[in-house]
């Protein structure tokens, strides 16, 4: 159990390095392919829509050949998408680099799919949310070190604007553009090669696996749609599907936008915005660590509704100040963001029974919100000009989750409906 929890562990910080370093990745694409705010949330999009496409199918791979094998085919598309990385750069198309984000979100999707119900089967339940908070802490761990990474290797801290652009010779300008685009081709190089030697000795390394019985699954054949149909009829996991649709959201509104805000906001260049997203992603881990340690002492919904209330509080900070108090505000946001994810998800899940795999898979297709919501914040900052705005986004997305801890989640209730639904 000991080495399956490390493994675990350490797939969940190479899923955060992935995921926490679009702020500096999103960036450079900007600048690259001189996008508007809204075009540059097509980042997030294909990362996302990815994970509602594919929630289902790796949901249905854990249930025939196991957690293992899901872990495995998701590493191998997540080493594939990075090197996609290489080929996209030398053509400098847009879409290229869209599609090579997309094909390591699906293998994203897998990981996140096996990753987080196979910590809370390995222990004991009533301590669930609590490992997996604590598991999810190596996710906070990349979201410190990955802007750190991106701002030194990734941003280039040359930015022109489009009026100096045009001023510039045709070959002075197509070189920096080039070298903006090819910025990313050595970090995800370096981390293809990292996944495919993680994913080797995933292969070799003696696991407990859990699988259903390949008899017991096809004599409860049912349709996809009755699956999700049975599954859904604990309301439980309804409210957390919509809960972690609004938090995610929040999440890549807040995250995938750091650097871009910062530099608007506190009138300071996209290099040193980069260190303060690093602190960002470092009270993001510090928030985890915090949170599992609280959950000793208080219940799980009580926290997250806490968390909920501070991170509309400093959302609104963000939106309405100006200068240094909007970096802290963010700053704030991310420390208190941070047990949502894995406190959402291990509350839908409890007590599901044999409804937790497809439950697990609902839940992290309602990551599609990490798709969707950014293109109104997008959309709001082009059409205001303005990405403080923007951030109105993520704060009713706060307000939907404070609603959720506060009145909809009771334990009390989970265990009368679990009983009843079976």
């Amino acid at each position: 159990m000991f080495i399956a929890t490390n493994f675990n562990n350490e797939l969940i910080f190479f899923l955060g390095i992935c995921t926490q370093s679009r702020s500096g990745f999103n960036s450079s694409l900007k600048k690259a392919f001189r996008l508007t705010d809204l075009e540059t949330s097509l980042v997030d999009f294909s990362v996302f829509i990815a994970y509602f496409l594919m929630a289902l199918p790796a949901g249905y791979v854990m249930r025939r050949w196991g957690y293992k094998s899901g872990i495995i085919l998701g590493l191998s598309l997540f080493a594939v998408g990075c090197l996609l990385f290489l080929p996209a750069a030398d053509t400098r198309q847009y879409i290229f680099f869209l599609g090579a984000l997309f094909v390591i979100a699906c293998g994203l999707t897998f990981l996140e799919t096996a990753a987080n119900p196979y910590v809370t089967i390995l222990g004991p339940p009533e301590t669930a949310t609590q490992r997996l908070n604590f598991s999810q802490s190596f996710n906070g761990f990349a979201a410190f070190m990955a802007p750190i990474v991106g701002g030194k290797f990734i941003l280039s801290g040359v930015n022109y604007t489009d009026s100096e652009l045009a001023k510039m010779l045709p070959q002075a300008k197509e070189a920096y553009l080039t070298h903006e685009a090819s910025s990313v081709k050595g970090p995800y190089l370096i981390l293809g090669l990292i996944i495919i030697l993680v994913t080797i000795l995933f292969i070799f390394t003696k696991l407990p696996d859990i699988k259903e019985d390949k008899e017991l699954i096809d004599s409860k054949d049912r349709s996809a749609l009755e699956k999700i149909i049975h599954a859904l009829r604990h309301k439980h996991l309804r409210w957390a599907i919509l809960a972690q649709f609004f938090y995610v959201g929040a999440q890549v509104c807040v995250l995938s936008f750091f650097i871009r805000f910062v530099t608007i906001s506190a009138n300071i260049d996209a290099s040193e915005a980069s260190w303060y997203s690093g602190a960002a992603g470092l009270a993001f881990m510090v928030g985890r660590f915090a949170g599992t340690f609280l959950m000793k002492y208080f219940a799980p919904n009580r926290l997250l509704m806490f968390y909920a209330l501070a991170s509309a509080l400093l959302t609104s900070v963000a939106i309405f100040g100006n200068g240094a108090i909007t970096i802290y505000a963010l700053i704030g946001v991310a420390f208190f963001m941070s047990i949502m994810f894995p406190t959402i998800f291990s509350m839908g899940i409890a007590g599901l029974g044999a409804d937790t795999k497809i439950g697990s898979s609902l839940i992290v297709m309602s990551i599609v919100g990490g798709a969707l919501l950014p293109l109104g914040l997008g959309y709001i900052s082009d059409l205001t000009e303005n990405i403080q705005y923007g951030y109105s986004v993520p704060l009713i997305c706060f307000i939907v989750i404070l609603f959720y801890g506060w009145k909809v989640w009771k334990p009390t209730q989970i265990e009368q409906e679990v009983s009843l639904n079976g």
